[in-house]
C-alpha cells in the first residue's frame, strides 16, 4: 500500500512512522510512506500556507492555492516535489522525485470535524485501497474550496485537535494493521475489538497469580473449546456493560442472544 500525507509539519510523522509496526510494515515492503511538506508548493519568501479569514474572526485559515498545486502535482502524476537546500535568499526550492510506479490515483482523504465518523469498518475498507493521500489542516481550518478535492472526509469524534496530522496518524495506524502480513501473529487483527461489533474479551499473561489476583482457570485448562466459549461470553458481557449500543449492530447468533438474556435475568 502507498500512503502519502500533505501537511505543514511533515516531521510530526517521523516518530510514529519510524518505529514499531509502522516501520516493520515499510521494512517488509508492505507500506510505502511519504510525508509531503505543503510549504514546497508556496511561492513567497516566508513559505506562507495560511492567512486571515475573510469576514474577520480569530485564528488563521489554510490557503487553498498550495493545496491545489500540491494535489495537481501529486495526483496528476507530475514529478513529485521534494525539499532542496535553501538558496541564498532563504527560499526553499523543490526538486523532482520519480512518480510512484503504480500509476494508481490516490484516494484523497481530508481530516475534519465535518467528516464521517471513523470506525473499524471504515479502516477495513480503506485498507483494501492501493494508495491513500491524507490532506491535513492546521490552525483554524482549511479554505472551503480545497474540500472539493476530497474523495472522503473523516472525523475521529466530536472534539477538536490542533492539527490534522494527529488525526491522520490514528487513521493510518488503524488501516495499516489491517494489511495482510503487517501483524506478527497470523490473523491477529481478527480477534480485536470491533471486528465483529463487540469489545474484545479480557487478556492475561504470566504470572498466573499476582497480588492475590488470579488468571481465570479456564485459560490455564488447555481446553480450546472452553477457552473460545469463555472469551466469547466475556466479550458479550463486557460490551453489554460498557458499550451496550454496539449490541444493536453486532453479529450475534442465537447462542449469544440466549446467553445475554440469561445474564440480564441474573443481574
Amino acid at each position: 500500500m502507498i500512503i502519502e500525507t500533505l501537511s505543514t509539519f511533515p516531521h510530526m510523522y517521523d516518530s510514529v512512522m519510524g518505529t514499531s509496526m509502522m516501520k516493520r510494515a515499510q521494512d517488509k515492503g508492505l507500506l510505502d510512506f511519504t510525508a509531503y511538506d505543503l510549504r514546497d508548493w508556496t511561492h513567497d519568501v516566508h513559505r506562507t500556507t495560511d492567512d486571515d479569514p475573510y469576514g474577520g474572526g480569530a485564528g488563521l485559515v489554510m490557503k487553498c492555492e498550495p493545496i491545489f498545486e500540491a494535489y495537481d502535482e501529486i495526483v496528476g502524476n507530475a514529478p513529485k516535489a521534494v525539499a532542496a537546500p535553501a538558496d541564498a535568499d532563504g527560499m526553499q526550492r523543490t526538486g523532482p522525485l520519480p512518480r510512484h510506479a503504480s500509476g494508481e490515483k490516490p484516494y484523497v482523504i481530508f481530516l475534519t470535524p465535518c467528516g464521517v465518523p471513523f470506525d473499524d469498518a471504515l479502516a477495513t475498507e480503506l485498507s483494501s485501497r492501493q494508495r491513500l493521500l491524507f490532506v491535513c489542516g492546521h490552525y483554524e481550518g482549511i479554505d472551503e474550496r480545497a474540500y472539493s478535492l476530497a474523495d472522503l472526509q473523516i472525523s475521529l469524534g466530536d472534539y477538536v485537535l490542533t492539527s490534522g496530522e494527529l488525526a491522520s496518524m490514528v487513521v493510518i495506524d488503524a488501516v495499516v494493521r489491517k494489511i495482510e502480513g503487517v501483524l506478527g501473529a497470523e490473523g491477529g487483527a481478527l480477534d480485536e475489538s470491533f471486528v465483529d461489533g463487540l469489545l474484545e474479551c479480557p487478556q492475561y499473561t504470566r504470572p498466573a497469580r499476582f497480588r492475590g489476583r488470579e488468571v481465570p482457570e479456564v485459560l490455564l485448562s488447555g481446553n480450546h473449546e472452553a477457552i473460545a466459549r469463555w472469551r466469547r461470553q466475556q466479550s458479550l458481557l463486557r460490551t453489554a456493560a460498557l458499550r451496550p449500543d454496539l449490541l444493536d449492530t453486532a453479529r450475534l447468533d442465537e447462542q449469544d442472544r440466549i446467553f445475554l438474556d440469561k445474564a440480564n435475568e441474573c443481574s
